[in-house]
């Protein structure tokens, strides 16, 4: 029996769901990178990038290349980067809203 798409969607939410994987394909975004880099620029025990890059590698939205010792990842495609792109936009909006609130709440606390 097929997964519905809502379900599958939802599954891809949940994969990109952890800090140091949007942080990866953040990263990604500007081009291939070897582990080394991710590793200097995340700032995380290599055991835990490991593990986000293979469940990143296993969905299939990055891509790894070994010359040597040296294993470099990319991103499987520009989709990633716009989605990226988009979540940043709707962070903006959601975060200004809040700043409006915030605004209009202490506005009210040094109201008489």
């Amino acid at each position: 029996m097929p997964v519905p798409l809502y379900e599958a969607k939802a599954e891809f939410f949940r994969m990109l769901g952890h800090p140091v994987r949007i942080r990866v394909l953040e990263l990604l975004q500007d081009g291939p990178k070897p582990v080394r880099d991710l590793l200097a620029a995340i700032e995380v025990e290599p055991s835990n990038l490991s593990q986000q890059l293979a469940v990143l590698r296993r969905s299939g939205i990055v891509t790894a290349t070994r010359t040597g010792s040296t294993v470099v990842y990319e991103l499987a495609g520009g989709d990633v980067a716009q989605l990226l792109a988009a979540a940043r936009r709707i962070l903006a909006v959601l975060l200004a809203g809040r700043q409006d609130l915030l605004a209009e709440l202490r506005s009210g606390e040094t109201a008489p």
